[in-house]
């Protein structure tokens, strides 16, 4: 593996944060509270993973067109999650346009997809992931890999087809940096290139993705703060991505090569534990979740149309104990938060200006509950 700039070392409280596993509570039955009255047909819905040892299921939300929250029902994927915290970003995704969901089983080591309708989802098939303990999904088009955490970490790639059939791809899993500890993968807005962090090893890894669906050619590059965790793609392509052990987000331009080059590096929240970053449709506003104590809050960034951040807000809102997992609606116009440690799905109206305004809480998950998606 090559290995360009310099590798920070990740401190012990950096690591730590990144890798915070949250203990299991009993599971009470799941409520939702919408501040805002919640009638009417629904405008979308959210999805949410219990991650039960023994039997894992997704969580349908119906979202209102005031951003309300109602559960609509639990479906199980037919595998086992770990009942703890996984530590990454994108345990559950939408795909084909919304029609299919897709789901890691993280305790049985395999991949779930369902199709979605109206009225719910429908299990389709189970898949090895490839490895142990998947913990993040990338889709582009009909192309899906899941990054694994065990076993030192590992990729794999799947061929999709629009009714939620999952194909293994020969010859795509590939072995990440010894002692990695990956957080997520995902592609770039193209599709052809493939990104990994590596919270271990303050790695950001890129792949470029062949016709055949082949991800190679790894290049791994050194983030600029230690510990990098969530990240998304703005509608210009810049790549944006959390730094645990600095509570801070940096921007990165990648080429087609899978190049990575800072743009602005380590823009400090003031916070603790910057793990789980999302970003509006126009690529105006990034946000990140705070996830250690005392701080447990969302932070605003602005993001320039060549990629530069500017804080905006330190605490942009307050969505309760452990925030982890985040997800805009399709529209954007909401932002949907899991508090892992508060259990409980909180959204927020997004404004003009980036600013958060609480419209609904989803109460009564679990603490073992990881990933969400929302459309």
């Amino acid at each position: 593996m090559q290995h360009n700039g310099a590798i920070l070392r990740t401190s012990a409280l950096g690591l730590a944060l990144a890798l915070l596993v949250v203990g299991m509570l009993s599971a009470s039955a799941v409520l939702a509270t919408p501040i805002a009255s919640g009638n009417g047909a629904a405008a979308g819905s959210v999805y949410t993973t219990t991650n039960d040892a023994t039997a894992n299921a997704i969580l349908w939300y119906t979202r209102a067109a005031n951003g309300g929250l109602a559960l609509a029902g639990s479906f199980p994927t037919g595998g086992a999650g770990t009942g703890a915290g996984l530590g990454s970003q994108g345990a559950v995704v939408l795909a084909e346009d919304g029609s299919v969901l897709l789901a890691v089983n993280a305790g049985s080591n395999q991949l779930s997809s369902f199709q979605v309708s109206a009225s719910g989802l429908t299990w389709v098939t189970n898949v090895a992931s490839g490895g142990t303990t998947p913990i993040s999904i990338a889709v582009h088009d009909n192309l899906v890999y899941v990054v694994n955490g065990g076993s030192g970490g590992s990729i794999s790639g799947f061929w999709l087809t629009s009714g939620g059939v999952l194909t293994p791809i020969a010859g795509s899993t590939q072995a990440l940096s010894a002692g990695a500890v990956p957080a997520q993968v995902s592609f770039d807005p193209t599709g052809q290139v493939l990104v990994v962090t590596e919270k271990a090893t303050s790695l950001i890894d890129t792949f470029t993705v062949d016709a055949n669906g082949i991800a190679s050619g790894v290049t791994s590059y050194a983030s600029s703060g230690a510990t990098p965790f969530g990240f998304a793609f703005d509608n210009k392509g810049h790549l944006i991505v959390s730094e645990a052990a600095v509570a801070a987000l940096s921007s990165y331009a990648v080429r087609p090569a899978g190049v990575v080059t800072t743009i602005s590096g380590s823009v400090v929240d003031g916070q603790g534990a910057a793990c789980w970053v999302v970003i509006t449709n126009n690529g105006k506003f990034a946000y990140t979740s705070n996830a250690h104590d005392p701080f447990n809050d969302i932070s605003s960034y602005a993001v320039g149309t060549d990629g530069t951040l500017t804080l905006l807000q330190v605490n942009a809102a307050s969505p309760g104990l452990g925030p982890t997992d985040l997800a805009m609606s399709g529209n954007t116009h909401f932002f949907y938060v899991l508090a892992s440690r508060g259990h409980a799905i909180t959204g927020y109206a997004v404004g003009a200006d980036g600013s958060l305004t609480q419209v609904t809480m989803a109460g009564g998950l679990a603490a073992s509950d990881v990933g969400l998606a929302a459309m």
